[in-house]
C-alpha cells in the first residue's frame, strides 16, 4: 500500500496536553500508559494523528517545556520503551504521532547549562547560550522582557547575565553556534529513527536574535501576541528559515510523510507563509484564526488572508480555534466582552457552530484535548494550585495557563472523573460531571457526538480537507460558501433566523433546525 505523503495536508490532529489526558499510574498526573489507553477514544473520534506535548526528563517549571534531555522520557510519564510502544499502538490504530519540539531553549538543569555556568565567562561552553556582562550601572544588558513576566536576564554569580525569553530555568540557546544545530538535527534524527510522524516546534520565531540585543523600549511582551514592529530583535528574524530548510533536509530522509508544524506567532499571514513555503516547514498554526471574535467580518478577513498568503506558497492552512496556551473558546466566545464574565450556554452555542465552520475550511485541523466536551476555561482555580509560571513571575497578577489545562472527565459523577484512582494535579469543577466522555457517548445532541459526527463525515465527504473555497451571496451577517464537489457551509452570525439555501439535503447542523430556518449562532453542513 503506496504511503500518503500529502495526509498532513487535511489532516484533523488531536493535541495531547500529556499531564491532563489520563493517569494510569495513580500519582495525579496524566502518563504515556494513560495516552495508550484511550487511543481506541481517539480512533473512533475520528482524528488522524495526534500531537503530544513534551514528555522529555524535566523538572517540570513549565510543564515540561524546560527540557533536560531530549532523548529519553521523563519517570513522571514512564519510560522510553513505554514510547516506543505508544508509537508503535498508535500506528496500529490507524494514528499517526506528532512530539514537541523545544528548540529554543533548554531547562537549566540540562547538562549543557550546568557545564556552562562551570566553565565560566569567555568558555565554549557559554557560546551554547546567551550570556552577555551588564550595564555599567548595574542593569541587565538590554531592557527585554520575560513573556513570563518580569527581565528576560537572570544574573550569574560570577557576574554575566543569561537571557531566558521564557521563565528564568529556561535559559536560551545561541543558535548562530553550529554544535547547537548540529545537536538538534542529532534529536531529529533520534525520534524519527523510533517512528515518530512529526515534530511540533516550540516558539519557532524565536530562536535567532539580533546579535547586537538592542533595547526594545517597551514594558511587555505578550506570550500570545505577534511581534508589533518590523525586524524585531528576538521574533520572527529571517534567520530562522536556514535553520528549518536544513531540517526538511534531515525529515525528508525518512520519507516524504514525515511533517512539521510550526508554533509561530507572527504579524500577518504573509509573514506566517515565509515558514511553509517549499523547502521549509509543512504546517503552521493560524493564530489569527484562533485570536478572531465571533464576528463575520473578521472572521472572513482571517479566512479570506490566510488562504490567499498560504495557496501563494503552495501550503495549506492550519486551522485552530484552542490550545494548553489560551482561554478556551467555549469561554472565549461566551464574553460580551474582554474582561467580562462569560455566558458559557452561549459559548458552547458558538463553539459547536465554530467546529462546523472551521472543518469545512480547506486544510488541515486541530482539536485541543477536552474541546470536544465543550469544556470551558477554569477561571476560579484556587491561588495555591496555580502551577503555570506566569502567577509567580507577574507578582500574582496575572493567573497564566493553567486554567486551559484541567485534567479531562472521563466518567463517573464526582472528580477525577476517571481521570485517575486518586485524585488530579489541578481540580475539576464539580459540574463536569455532565460533560463526561461517558454522558456525552450516551447523547446524541452532546458536543461529543457533534465531534465524532462531524470528523467522521469530513474524512469522508470528497469535498472537505485540502481544496478551494468559494463564497456565496447571502444575508448580513451569514458566512456562506461552497466547496467541490457539492458541499456547502452556513454560519449564521445574525441576530436573527435566515432561510437556508437550496440544497438537496442537511448533513449535518450545530443545533436544530426549527421551520427548516438556520438559527442565531448555529452552523449547517448541506448537500447541494
Amino acid at each position: 500500500m503506496p504511503v500518503n505523503t500529502r495526509w498532513w495536508r487535511s489532516a484533523a490532529i488531536y493535541q495531547i496536553y500529556i499531564r491532563s489526558l489520563t493517569d494510569a499510574s495513580g500519582d495525579g498526573v496524566g502518563d504515556l500508559a494513560g495516552i495508550r489507553a484511550r487511543l481506541p477514544y481517539l480512533r473512533d473520534l475520528g482524528v488522524d494523528a495526534v500531537w503530544i506535548t513534551p514528555w522529555y526528563p524535566s523538572p517540570m517549571a513549565d510543564g515540561g517545556y524546560d527540557v533536560a534531555d531530549y532523548r529519553d522520557i521523563d519517570p513522571l510519564f514512564g519510560t522510553l520503551a513505554e514510547a516506543e510502544a505508544l508509537i508503535a499502538e498508535a500506528h496500529e490504530h490507524g494514528l499517526r504521532l506528532i512530539i514537541d519540539l523545544v528548540p529554543n531553549h533548554t531547562s537549566s538543569a540540562h547538562p549543557w547549562f550546568a557545564e556552562a555556568l562551570a566553565a565560566g565567562p569567555g568558555s565554549p561552553a557559554r557560546e551554547r547560550y546567551i550570556f552577555r556582562h551588564g550595564k555599567e550601572s548595574g542593569a541587565p544588558p538590554n531592557d527585554w522582557k520575560s513573556v513570563f513576566g518580569g527581565p528576560a536576564w537572570t544574573r550569574v554569580p560570577d557576574g554575566e547575565w543569561y537571557l531566558h525569553l521564557f521563565d528564568s530555568s529556561q535559559p536560551d540557546l545561541n543558535w548562530e553556534l553550529p554544535e547547537v544545530r548540529t545537536e538538534f538535527e542529532a534529536v531529529l534524527r533520534f525520534w524519527l529513527d523510533r517512528g515518530v510522524d512529526g515534530f511540533r516546534i516550540d516558539v519557532a520565531h524565536g530562536l535567532i536574535k539580533q546579535p547586537d540585543l538592542p533595547d526594545l523600549g517597551i514594558d511587555h511582551e505578550e506570550i500570545t501576541g505577534p511581534p508589533d514592529r518590523a525586524n524585531h530583535p528576538h521574533w520572527d528574524r529571517d534567520g530562522v528559515h536556514e535553520i528549518y530548510r536544513s531540517w526538511r533536509r534531515v525529515v525528508e530522509e525518512y520519507g516524504e510523510d514525515r511533517i512539521f508544524v510550526a508554533e509561530a506567532w507572527v504579524a500577518n499571514p504573509e509573514r506566517l507563509a515565509r515558514y511553509v513555503r517549499p523547502g521549509e516547514l509543512h504546517s503552521a498554526f493560524n493564530f489569527d484564526f484562533l485570536r478572531a471574535a465571533w464576528d463575520p467580518v473578521k472572521l472572513r478577513e482571517v479566512i479570506d488572508s490566510s488562504i490567499g498568503a498560504l495557496h501563494a506558497v503552495g501550503a495549506p492552512a492550519t486551522w485552530v480555534l484552542s490550545n494548553h496556551d489560551v482561554v478556551r473558546h467555549v469561554t472565549r466566545y461566551g464574553r460580551p466582552d474582554p474582561g467580562q464574565p462569560s455566558d458559557l450556554e452561549v459559548g458552547r452555542r458558538r463553539a459547536r457552530a465554530a467546529l462546523l465552520l472551521m472543518h469545512a475550511l480547506p486544510g488541515g485541523v486541530y482539536v485541543y484535548q477536552g474541546e470536544e466536551l465543550g469544556l470551558e476555561e477554569v477561571e476560579d482555580l484556587p491561588e495555591a494550585v496555580l502551577q503555570d509560571p506566569t502567577w509567580e513571575r507577574s507578582g500574582h497578577t496575572e493567573r497564566g495557563r493553567d486554567g486551559c489545562r484541567v485534567p479531562l472527565p472521563w466518567r463517573g459523577t464526582e472528580p477525577p472523573f476517571g481521570f485517575g484512582p486518586h485524585g488530579s494535579w489541578l481540580p475539576q469543577p464539580g459540574h463536569w460531571s455532565a460533560l463526561t466522555a461517558e454522558a456525552q457517548l450516551r447523547d446524541e445532541d452532546s458536543m461529543l457526538s457533534l465531534y465524532r459526527k462531524a470528523l467522521h463525515l469530513r474524512r469522508r465527504h470528497p469535498a472537505l480537507g485540502e481544496g478551494e473555497l468559494s463564497w456565496l451571496d447571502s444575508p448580513a451577517d451569514v458566512l456562506l460558501f461552497s466547496r467541490e464537489p457539492g458541499f456547502v457551509c452556513a454560519v449564521n452570525l445574525s441576530p436573527t433566523p435566515v432561510p437556508l439555501p437550496p440544497h438537496e439535503r442537511v448533513l449535518l447542523t450545530s443545533e436544530p433546525l426549527p421551520n427548516g430556518k438556520l438559527p442565531t449562532d448555529t452552523a449547517a453542513w448541506l448537500q447541494v
